[in-house]
């Protein structure tokens, strides 16, 4: 079964690649390795839910915000690499969660991004991760997150 047949069918559809924001590449390869730009969870040029964890963004609206991140994410990897059926294995997830000093459940944000991962390329997709709470993100974004990945040689 391809990445794509599973993205099928959990419900998954890639959208059109997200552009980068800023003065910056999206996606780098270097020899086998991939490094992924943060990723905002951006549907269309909009982000649906703004502010900070713990105060103006419930967990749960966090929590979908890191699932449109990998969405976008996969996006663009499947623009830029041709295929999400060359990756070898996700290698690190790192993700930043806008939050107040009192919420400290920024691994639980992230457990939804590291799910999705896993649910869709299995051993492959297993993945070292850091969740992060900082105390703003670009455009007010309550997630972001970016990863390194290895490719099939």
């Amino acid at each position: 079964m391809t990445i794509n047949d599973k993205l099928a069918k959990l419900g998954v559809e890639l959208v059109p690649a997200p552009v980068a924001k800023g003065s910056y590449a999206p996606v780098i390869v270097v020899d086998s390795f991939v490094f992924v730009s943060g990723m905002l969870p951006l549907v269309g040029d909009v982000i649906p839910v703004t502010g900070i964890v713990g105060d103006t963004v419930t967990p749960q609206q966090a929590q979908a915000a890191a699932r449109q991140c990998m969405v976008n994410m996969f996006s663009r990897l499947a623009t830029d690499l041709g295929s999400l059926d060359t990756i070898a294995q996700w290698v690190k997830l790192t993700g930043f969660v806008a939050s107040t000093p009192e919420f400290t459940a920024q691994p639980t944000v992230m457990n939804t991004a590291s799910d999705l991962v896993v649910e869709i390329f299995g051993d492959q997709g297993r993945h070292a991760r850091s969740a992060v709470g900082v105390s703003a993100l670009p455009l007010g974004t309550p997630v972001e997150i970016e990863a390194i990945l290895r490719l099939k040689v």
